[in-house]
């Protein structure tokens, strides 16, 4: 859709019918409104003014951050890895009806993974980068769990900041990264 102020989409509107009013053509103002706004590639008027908005420019489409969604084989066993290991909490949980696959969501501050026992639901060894506040004080609270699975390093010079990774049950990738001010 052409890009277009609801002023001059007004004055677009006027030209029209005072053309087509010389040519012997008299039609109403909404009419005319809604020829300009098909030409500009709305549905309607309404939809063109709601577009543009009182600024008079259309609002570029908000994105809120994307979920990564893992594939697991089992919810079940996947769970402790992210519960007791690195903190989350489990919000909810999806089943179609008994037997089917299960679906969760878990998180943690603004993290938000999705794990998934669905079989088109990616495929294991998938990764997430996930920044972080304060990654040294995440990796020692992750280091200080009784019975970890695993024990990562930190790695203080990685191109996205100081990064420590771990690897749930199933080969997903977690990448905590603290941005560097730069």
């Amino acid at each position: 859709m052409a890009s277009i102020e609801a002023d001059r989409a007004k004055a677009l509107a006027r030209l029209l019918r005072e053309e087509l009013a010389v040519a012997g053509f008299d039609i109403p103002h909404s009419l005319a409104l809604e020829v300009v706004s098909h030409q500009v590639g709305a549905k309607d008027w309404n939809v063109l003014a709601a577009l543009v908005g009182r600024s008079g420019k259309a609002a570029p489409p908000e994105i809120s951050p994307g979920i990564p969604v893992f594939r697991v084989l089992s919810v079940e066993a996947a769970l402790p890895f992210y519960l007791d290991f690195l903190g989350f909490t489990l919000d909810w949980e999806h089943r179609f009806e008994p037997g089917m696959p299960l679906y969760v969501q878990v998180s943690r501050s603004e993290a938000v993974l999705h794990l998934s026992e669905h079989h088109g639901d990616g495929s294991p060894n998938g990764v997430a980068w996930i920044p972080v506040a304060d990654v040294f004080g995440l990796h020692a609270e992750v280091l200080a769990r009784p019975n970890a699975p695993v024990r990562p390093g930190l790695e203080r010079n990685a191109p996205g900041g100081p990064t420590f990774s771990v690897i749930d049950p199933y080969g997903n990738i977690l990448r905590f990264a603290q941005p560097s001010a730069a």
